[in-house]
């Protein structure tokens, strides 16, 4: 009796919290969603480098820029079929803002749970980047759906032509509307790459207290860089230097 009694009162053990392990276990915790957006962030950064300089190819005339968007469908060939290539590197860049969108929104939830309080006392300059990032990411977004439906299916673009991107483009900013959409967009872009650049760094194990400022110069001149050559194509036009 003495050690059915001893029995019944032991503390009961709760058995222990299994964890998710691989590819699972990765998604699912901070660092994975963080890594998951510097990598995928690294990604949209190349094709914006690669983007940009195939859009310089308008200043050299109609030949140029409408060849290039014609190689843009053939490239890969004949080991690839007419645009394989192109559809793979949308698939990539799909699967990369997808996977960055969702990693960014679900550790802005988590950290939204870590403190249901709000500060007392918000410091500028964090609230600042956390709001540049949430912001220029929603708008990057808005613009992506609508730069598919101007110059890739022509959907919103009035006097597109198909099979004619240079007349396209031009059309596309002899209105005040794409304008303002595309300058809009753009400056979110530097803002975006900025401040993303230099947390990708970090996120990575690349940054340090010694190549701290390095990184920064890096992150500002991409971000110069991207913004005033995508935005010179608009402008070229406005100003009837292409046309």
């Amino acid at each position: 009796m003495a050690l059915a009694t001893r029995q019944d009162t032991a503390p009961s053990r709760k058995p222990p919290v299994r964890r998710p392990t691989g590819l699972r276990g990765f998604w699912g915790s901070t660092v994975g969603k963080k890594t998951v957006m510097a990598v995928s962030g690294l990604i949209m950064l190349g094709y914006l480098v690669a983007h940009m300089i195939g859009n310089l190819k308008i200043f050299f005339g109609t030949e140029e820029f409408n060849g290039y968007a014609h190689w843009l469908r053939t490239m890969g060939e004949p080991v690839l079929h007419y645009e394989w290539a192109l559809w793979i590197v949308r698939v990539l860049l799909l699967a990369a803002v997808a996977g960055h969108a969702v990693a960014a929104y679900q550790l802005s939830r988590r950290d939204l749970r870590a403190r249901p309080v709000a500060y007392a006392h918000k410091r500028r300059r964090a609230s600042y980047a956390t709001r540049t990032m949430r912001w220029g990411g929603v708008i990057l977004l808005l613009f992506i759906v609508w730069h598919l439906l101007d110059l890739t299916t022509l959907t919103v673009n009035e006097n597109a032509q198909a099979g004619r991107p240079y007349e396209n483009v031009v059309a596309t900013f002899s209105t005040w509307y794409g304008n303002t959409i595309y300058v809009v967009a753009m400056l979110a872009v530097g803002l975006h790459i900025r401040h993303g650049f230099w947390s990708a760094a970090q996120t990575l194990g690349v940054g340090n207290a010694t190549r701290e400022r390095l990184l920064k110069a890096t992150a500002n001149l991409l971000a110069l860089a991207l913004t005033v050559g995508f935005l010179s194509v608009p402008v070229a036009v406005m100003t009837g230097l292409v046309g």
